[in-house]
Order: C-alpha cells, then structure tokens, then sequence
C-alpha cells in the first residue's frame, strides 16, 4: 500500500492520502509521492482536472507525530515550511480539494492551496500549528488572506482555533460545505465539468492569471493587459472554434489543444 493512490478517467485524476490507519497523518514520504503526481497530473493532456482527497473518513490529520522522524524535532538546513512544491495554485490544472473530514495543521494548510474546496459539515479544521510551538506552514500566511481576508487569517492563525465546514464556508475558506459522505461527488463533479465542458487552455492561462494576480498584486489596467495578451492566445484557435459550433449544436466540446505542448508562461504586465 502506498502513503498517496492516483486513479484517472474521464480526464479527472483522484490523488487520494492513503494513510488510513494514521487518519492519513502527514509524513515527508506522502509530501514527495503528492509532489510528484502533482507533477505528472500537470504534464498529461489527458487529466483535465485534478481532485485531492483521504481515505476513510478523514482528510488528514496533520503532521504524524508518532513517526520515527518528528516533524518539529529540529529546523536543518534541509527543512522547509513548505514542502509542496509545486503547490496546487501553482499548476496549470485546476485542483479541487475533496476534504472529506478532519483537516489539521498541514492537512489544512495543503487544502488552503488548491482552487476549489469542497469541506464536510461537521468535520474538524484548524491551522493549529501556533498550538505545536510552530507557525501555519504552506503559504498559509499568504492564501488565508487572499482567501478569507485579513480578519480571518488572523483569527486562525495566531489562535489555532477548531471549526467546522459550515464556518468554513460562512468564512469563505469553503467553496461549499456538504455532508462527508458526499464531499467527494461533489468535488467530482465539478472536475467532470472541467474535464469535459472547459477549454483546457482556457482553464490553465485563467488559472495563472487569476493566482498571478493575486501573487503580484496586479492593478486592473495590467490585468486588462494581461487579459487582451491571453485572448490573442486563444481567438481564432481551433478550441475557440469548436466551443461556439458545440453551443450551437448543443453537444459535447471536442477539445484539441495541448496545454503541455503549447504551453508560454504568462508575461510580466
């Protein structure tokens, strides 16, 4: 059994935690497996989506502290407060977080980092890292506020505090809370709509652009720039075609375009 199982059809790939027995605790070996199929997901044409889920009922519990190597033992020149790399906000794929019960410490952190959440009801959540003697890792000092604002960065980073997905959603840190059972169908399918229904380079250049915004702090004439240099990616391409001959059909799009192949970074405003 490996710490992280990767399943693909229909163009949505399911990266599940797959820890069970340790509530899918968090260990530097599940960090690399998540980092590498993050990696692979984002190079293959044929994934148009991306979910990330835990076995069982839970998401992830947080760092394992009963693992032979404790997550807070030391700071080494090796260590860093953010071993996701790339973090989900940083592919080109669209990343749907299926948290489907408690999510703690990096558990949440993890989740903090994709571009949709879909968090369960009842289920615990907290960035509870300042109650270890440690800070919220991942970016969290960063995507809690562009997520939820300052206000409620604050609040859960400097307090460690337990929520639940119905505060989690009041909050905006959940796109929407449902019942744990359905948590996963709900996250897939909005990657089934994805996959099947959005154009897969128009998914990847306004994923970029709208975390770059973010990241940069863009003004709205540079993103207006920005969002005219994006379009001349795309008008007149065979996607643009087809997405406005399936409308008027009333089908299926037939996407054609590489994301992995054509791929150009977006320029500097």
């Amino acid at each position: 059994m490996t710490d992280l199982t990767v399943t693909i059809g229909d163009g949505v790939a399911v990266l599940t935690l797959n820890r069970p027995e340790r509530r899918n605790a968090y260990t530097r070996r599940m960090g690399e497996l998540l980092n590498s199929a993050y990696r692979q997901c984002d190079d293959d044409d044929g994934v148009r989506a991306i979910v990330l889920t835990g076995a069982g009922d839970t998401f992830c519990a947080g760092a394992d502290f009963a693992a032979s190597e404790q997550p807070f033992s030391s700071a080494s020149e090796s260590f860093t407060a953010s071993p996701t790399d790339p973090a989900a906000f940083e592919l080109r794929t669209p990343v749907i977080a299926a948290v489907n019960g408690h999510a703690i410490g990096i558990g949440l952190t993890i989740a903090l980092q994709a571009d949709i959440r879909i968090m369960a009801f009842d289920a615990k959540y907290a960035v509870a890292q300042a109650r270890r003697g440690v800070i919220g890792d991942c970016m969290s000092h960063w995507t809690l506020p562009h997520l939820a604002g300052a206000s409620v960065a604050a609040d859960l980073l400097l307090t460690g505090r337990t929520f639940d997905g119905a505060e989690a959603a009041a909050m905006g840190i959940a796109n929407r809370a449902a019942a744990a059972g359905e948590v996963l169908d709900v996250a897939m399918a909005i990657a089934t709509d994805i996959a099947t229904n959005v154009a897969p380079m128009s998914a990847a250049l306004s994923k970029r652009l709208l975390w770059s915004t973010m990241a940069h702090g863009y003004r709205p004439r540079q993103v207006a720039e920005l969002e005219t240099e994006l379009h001349r990616r795309v008008l007149g391409t065979p996607d643009a075609h087809e997405g406005v001959a399936a409308f008027l059909d009333r089908r299926a799009p037939r996407w054609t375009s590489s994301v992995s192949q054509d791929w150009v970074p977006l320029p500097e405003p």
